[in-house]
Protein backbone atom coordinates (compact mmCIF):
# COMPACT_ATOMS: atom_id res chain seq x y z
CA UNK A 1 0.00 0.00 0.00
CA UNK A 2 1.15 3.53 -0.71
CA UNK A 3 1.23 6.65 2.05
CA UNK A 4 1.08 9.23 -0.10
CA UNK A 5 -1.36 10.71 -2.28
CA UNK A 6 -1.59 13.62 -5.21
CA UNK A 7 -5.18 14.52 -4.98
CA UNK A 8 -6.96 17.31 -2.80
CA UNK A 9 -8.11 14.66 0.14
CA UNK A 10 -5.20 16.27 1.92
CA UNK A 11 -1.61 14.40 3.66
CA UNK A 12 -3.43 11.77 5.77
CA UNK A 13 -5.19 9.16 3.60
CA UNK A 14 -3.73 6.23 2.25
CA UNK A 15 -4.52 4.56 -1.34
CA UNK A 16 -6.28 1.04 -1.13
CA UNK A 17 -5.10 0.35 -4.55
CA UNK A 18 -2.25 -2.17 -5.81
CA UNK A 19 0.98 -1.37 -7.17
CA UNK A 20 0.84 -3.92 -10.50
CA UNK A 21 4.09 -2.31 -12.12
CA UNK A 22 6.57 -4.54 -10.41
CA UNK A 23 4.11 -7.18 -10.78
CA UNK A 24 4.06 -7.03 -14.60
CA UNK A 25 7.87 -6.08 -14.29
CA UNK A 26 8.97 -9.34 -12.94
CA UNK A 27 6.32 -11.38 -15.31
CA UNK A 28 7.87 -10.11 -18.50
CA UNK A 29 11.67 -10.94 -16.88
CA UNK A 30 10.12 -14.28 -16.60
CA UNK A 31 8.39 -14.14 -20.18
CA UNK A 32 12.12 -13.44 -21.48
CA UNK A 33 13.64 -16.14 -19.82
CA UNK A 34 11.62 -18.76 -21.08
CA UNK A 35 11.38 -17.60 -24.61
CA UNK A 36 15.52 -17.62 -24.50
CA UNK A 37 15.57 -21.03 -22.48
CA UNK A 38 12.74 -23.19 -24.24
CA UNK A 39 14.74 -24.04 -27.64
CA UNK A 40 17.44 -25.29 -25.48
CA UNK A 41 15.36 -27.61 -23.63
CA UNK A 42 14.10 -29.12 -26.99
CA UNK A 43 17.69 -29.73 -28.58
CA UNK A 44 19.05 -32.62 -29.36
CA UNK A 45 21.94 -34.64 -30.88
CA UNK A 46 21.54 -36.91 -33.74
CA UNK A 47 23.61 -40.39 -32.98
CA UNK A 48 23.45 -43.46 -34.87
CA UNK A 49 23.36 -46.51 -32.43
CA UNK A 50 23.72 -50.01 -33.32
CA UNK A 51 20.83 -52.57 -33.51
CA UNK A 52 21.60 -56.10 -31.63
CA UNK A 53 19.09 -59.04 -31.25
CA UNK A 54 20.07 -59.96 -28.51
CA UNK A 55 17.94 -61.69 -25.67
CA UNK A 56 17.79 -59.98 -22.24
CA UNK A 57 18.78 -62.19 -19.38
CA UNK A 58 16.69 -63.23 -17.09
CA UNK A 59 17.32 -63.63 -13.37
CA UNK A 60 14.69 -65.03 -11.45
CA UNK A 61 15.54 -63.50 -7.87
CA UNK A 62 16.78 -66.08 -5.40
CA UNK A 63 14.76 -65.68 -2.07
CA UNK A 64 15.78 -67.64 1.27
CA UNK A 65 12.81 -67.60 3.65
CA UNK A 66 14.75 -68.22 7.44
CA UNK A 67 11.91 -68.39 9.88
CA UNK A 68 12.63 -68.49 13.78
CA UNK A 69 9.23 -69.29 15.87
CA UNK A 70 8.57 -68.33 19.72
CA UNK A 71 10.81 -71.23 21.34
CA UNK A 72 13.71 -69.68 19.11
CA UNK A 73 13.78 -72.69 16.71
CA UNK A 74 15.29 -71.51 12.99
CA UNK A 75 13.88 -72.90 9.80
CA UNK A 76 16.05 -72.09 6.48
CA UNK A 77 13.66 -72.30 3.69
CA UNK A 78 11.24 -74.70 6.06
CA UNK A 79 13.89 -77.04 6.99
CA UNK A 80 15.03 -76.84 10.57
CA UNK A 81 18.59 -75.79 11.54
CA UNK A 82 20.81 -74.94 14.37
CA UNK A 83 21.36 -71.65 15.28
CA UNK A 84 25.54 -72.56 15.04
CA UNK A 85 25.11 -73.87 11.60
CA UNK A 86 23.69 -70.24 10.65
CA UNK A 87 26.88 -68.54 10.15
CA UNK A 88 28.23 -71.37 7.45
CA UNK A 89 25.22 -71.02 5.32
CA UNK A 90 25.26 -67.44 5.38
CA UNK A 91 28.99 -67.79 4.45
CA UNK A 92 28.18 -70.16 1.57
CA UNK A 93 25.13 -67.88 0.23
CA UNK A 94 27.04 -64.86 0.43
CA UNK A 95 29.64 -65.61 -2.55
CA UNK A 96 26.71 -66.48 -4.79
CA UNK A 97 26.11 -64.26 -7.75
CA UNK A 98 23.86 -62.60 -7.85
CA UNK A 99 23.49 -62.52 -3.67
CA UNK A 100 19.87 -64.15 -2.24
CA UNK A 101 17.66 -62.22 -0.47
CA UNK A 102 17.14 -63.13 2.97
CA UNK A 103 13.78 -62.80 4.37
CA UNK A 104 13.66 -62.81 8.20
CA UNK A 105 9.94 -64.03 9.31
CA UNK A 106 9.85 -63.98 13.35
CA UNK A 107 7.21 -64.87 15.60
CA UNK A 108 6.04 -62.16 18.18
CA UNK A 109 7.14 -63.55 20.76
CA UNK A 110 10.91 -64.21 19.81
CA UNK A 111 13.41 -62.45 21.82
CA UNK A 112 15.30 -59.50 20.25
CA UNK A 113 18.93 -61.39 21.47
CA UNK A 114 18.33 -64.42 18.83
CA UNK A 115 17.03 -61.67 16.28
CA UNK A 116 20.15 -59.86 16.72
CA UNK A 117 22.38 -62.67 16.30
CA UNK A 118 20.73 -64.04 13.27
CA UNK A 119 20.79 -60.47 11.76
CA UNK A 120 24.54 -59.94 12.56
CA UNK A 121 25.65 -63.42 11.60
CA UNK A 122 24.24 -62.28 8.27
CA UNK A 123 26.19 -59.05 8.28
CA UNK A 124 29.59 -60.71 9.39
CA UNK A 125 29.09 -63.59 6.38
CA UNK A 126 28.80 -60.35 4.09
CA UNK A 127 25.32 -60.42 2.83
CA UNK A 128 23.57 -57.56 1.90
CA UNK A 129 20.07 -58.08 1.38
CA UNK A 130 17.81 -58.67 4.53
CA UNK A 131 14.52 -57.96 4.75
CA UNK A 132 11.38 -59.03 7.23
CA UNK A 133 7.98 -60.47 6.84
CA UNK A 134 5.34 -58.59 8.46
CA UNK A 135 1.36 -59.13 8.58
CA UNK A 136 -0.47 -55.55 8.57
CA UNK A 137 -1.76 -54.59 12.21
CA UNK A 138 -5.37 -53.87 13.04
CA UNK A 139 -4.70 -49.90 12.43
CA UNK A 140 -3.76 -51.09 8.57
CA UNK A 141 -6.26 -53.18 8.33
CA UNK A 142 -9.04 -50.59 9.40
CA UNK A 143 -7.55 -47.90 7.55
CA UNK A 144 -7.95 -50.24 4.22
CA UNK A 145 -11.67 -51.09 5.32
CA UNK A 146 -11.93 -47.23 5.81
CA UNK A 147 -10.72 -46.55 2.35
CA UNK A 148 -12.60 -49.69 0.50
CA UNK A 149 -15.71 -47.95 2.32
CA UNK A 150 -15.68 -44.28 0.98
CA UNK A 151 -14.44 -45.44 -2.57
CA UNK A 152 -17.60 -47.67 -2.65
CA UNK A 153 -19.53 -44.47 -2.35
Amino acid sequence: MAFGSFDSKGPGTTMSEINMVPLIDVMLVLLVIFIITAPLLSHSIRINVPQVTAQPVEQKPVVIDLAIDASGALFWNEQPIAEEDLAARFAGEAGADPQPEIRIRADVDTRYGLLARVMGAARQAGMKRLGFVTTPGQAARGAEQAFKQSSAM
